[in-house]
Parts: structure tokens; sequence; C-alpha cells
């Protein structure tokens, strides 16, 4: 949904390399509609996990906290109606609707993701303001047995969010998958049409913004090496509170997920849980908006840099001090 913006030429934008428009420029007088995804804490969640109670509509966490800092700046003129969403995969394509201007809740910044299913660029990303790697999350007692992407064999069922980097990199870390996301030949999934078997093309394609349509709804993946994962695919309803409880009751043996939510879940199991296997690769996440409305996202972009310092303050900040990006929004020179 395109805005229109007072005083602000468009120099360039990119995910962290905007060009800062005029510090006295506004963002626009009407309030933006966001989609936040409602089962991710700390990062973004809702109040209320029941989504017939008000709490459902109330934003908490991370992103939350950054977006009521873009507010509070001086002069900004942005303003955000919330809307929680539950359902994950294709989250970063709905600015690209009538409905919504941006959405968010750890969303990592990736090409593909903006592209739509006929491959036409749809939405942009603003600048990184948040870092993942992902992660292992395993039961205390199988710390020592668990400790590495290589421990995973095919007596190893590792539960994954589908549609989520955490279950991209693990089928490209252990090999499953090749660079492209297609599915290694002998592949077997399970789906509610029943089981397929991967032939190696990309007709059985997975990534972390795309599954081949034939692979919808998958329940499981058993890989066609010993030395491969099993895959067990939970939390389409209920985010990673379903990946938890599995872990607890020894459904599954591990979660792949980003290491904060891992770490998170780690906390607050009491040491019934830890993180293993974080992995080398960082990745950032952002905010997804039109990519009409390049003139928006520049805007916004330098507002985010503006309270991340240059991404120098970011979640560990935060989660140290959960003021900090309202008392760096304080500091903004734009206002007027």
């Amino acid at each position: 949904m395109r805005r229109l913006l007072a005083g602000l030429a468009l120099v360039g934008v990119g995910c962290g390399g905007a060009v800062e428009p005029p510090l006295s420029a506004t963002c626009g007088d009407a309030p933006l509609t966001v989609a936040f995804y409602a089962l991710f804490a700390p990062v973004s969640y809702s109040a209320d996990e029941d989504p017939n109670s008000p709490g459902f509509s109330r934003h908490m966490g991370y992103e939350a906290d950054l977006l009521s800092a873009l507010e509070a700046m001086p002069g900004t003129g942005l303003s955000f109606v919330r809307r929680p969403i539950a359902d994950w995969p294709g989250i970063w394509l709905l600015p690209a609707t009538p409905d919504f201007d941006m959405a968010g809740g750890g969303i990592t910044i990736l090409e593909s993701r903006t592209l739509d299913d006929t491959g036409a660029r749809a939405v942009a990303f603003t600048s990184g303001h948040i870092a993942f790697r992902q992660s292992l999350l395993v039961r205390s007692e199988d710390a020592a047995r668990l400790s590495s992407y290589d421990a995973l064999t095919s007596a190893v069922r590792v539960g994954v969010l589908p549609g989520t980097t955490g279950e991209a990199r693990l089928l490209q870390i252990t090999g499953i998958v090749d660079g492209s996301g297609v599915l290694r030949a002998g592949t077997r999934v399970e789906t509610p049409a029943g089981t397929v078997v991967a032939d190696g093309t990309g007709a059985f394609t997975i990534t972390a913004a795309m599954a081949s349509p034939v692979l919808g709804g998958r329940t499981r993946l058993h890989p066609p090496s010993g030395d491969m994962p099993q895959v067990v695919y939970l939390g389409r309803e209920s985010g990673d509170r379903e990946l938890f409880d599995a872990l607890r009751d020894g459904r599954i043996d591990a979660v792949a997920q980003g290491e904060i939510g891992s770490g998170e879940a780690a906390h607050r199991s009491g040491g019934e849980f830890t993180v293993t296997a974080r992995d080398s690769l960082a990745e950032f996440g952002g905010f997804a908006l039109d990519a009409d409305d390049r003139d928006l996202l520049a805007c916004i972009d330098a507002r985010i840099n503006w309270l991340t310092d240059e991404r120098r303050t970011g979640f560990a900040e935060w989660r140290a001090d959960p003021s900090v990006f309202r008392q760096r929004a304080a500091l903004w020179p734009g206002g007027s």
C-alpha cells in the first residue's frame, strides 16, 4: 500500500545500505497496519496466545518495543495498528496485499522472500535490526550426545516449524537438500496426501521462502541416508510451544531453530533444556514492506538504523534494558 511522505527524496535503500533522508522529514500521517507474528517469544508475540482473548492483539517483545520507539521519535509521524498473525509461512508477503503496510516477527531477510509466487518482486526489507544464528535445543541429558549437527543420524528426530530458516538451515547443514533447496533423491516426505519420494529434481524443493506444492502440509521427512536426521514438522497453529512440548515428552530429540528462541526456552525450562550446535552463519531479521513503498522504506530504515545505532544496539542490549530503544528515540535530532 503506497504512502505519501512529506519532504522526502529517496536516495537509495537496501538491507543495511540505506541513505538517510532529511532528519526533518516525516514518514507519513496515516497509521500503518503491521502484521506481527504472534508466537515467537521473546522477539514478537501476543500477550495471550488464545486468539479469542483481547490479549491476543497486544504486541509484546523486542520488536514491539522497537516499533513503539519508532512511534516515540519526535517529528517522525509514525503510528502503527498491530494485527497478530499466527500462520507463519508467507507472513513476509502480507505487505503486498491491501490489508497490510508492514510485517514483522523475527523475519530473516532473504532475497527469495522478496518474491511472490510468480517470481516478481513483491516486498522489500528494512535494514537488519536483529541478528540470528541457528541452533539445536535438546534435553539437558542429551547435550553431550547431540552436541553438533554431525551427531544427527536417522535415529534422531528433529522438530522444526515449517517455512522457517530453522528448517531450511537444518536441511542445508545436514545435506538433505543441496544449495538450491532441492531434496536429495530418495528422501521420503509424509504429507496429508500420502508419502512422496524425492527424485532429486526441483519438483521437490524446500527453502526458507517456499516449498514445492507436493510437499505442502508435510508432517515428517525421512532422510535418504543414515547419517542424516528425521525431521518432524510441528507448530503450524501453536508455534514453538508445540515443539517444546514434544521435546519435553520425548516425541522428538531436538528442536532446530534460532539461538534466541532456543536460549529463551532453555532459560524458562529451569535446566531441563539446553542449547547446542550453534550455527556459524549469522543472519539478520527485518521488517517487510511493499516493494513499491520505497520512500516509506527509506524513511523507516533511517530511523531503525538510528535506534539500533547502526546495529550496535540489538537484542542483547534490549534484553538487559527493555527501555533502550525508547531512550535512544528521545535523542533523535529530527524533531521540530
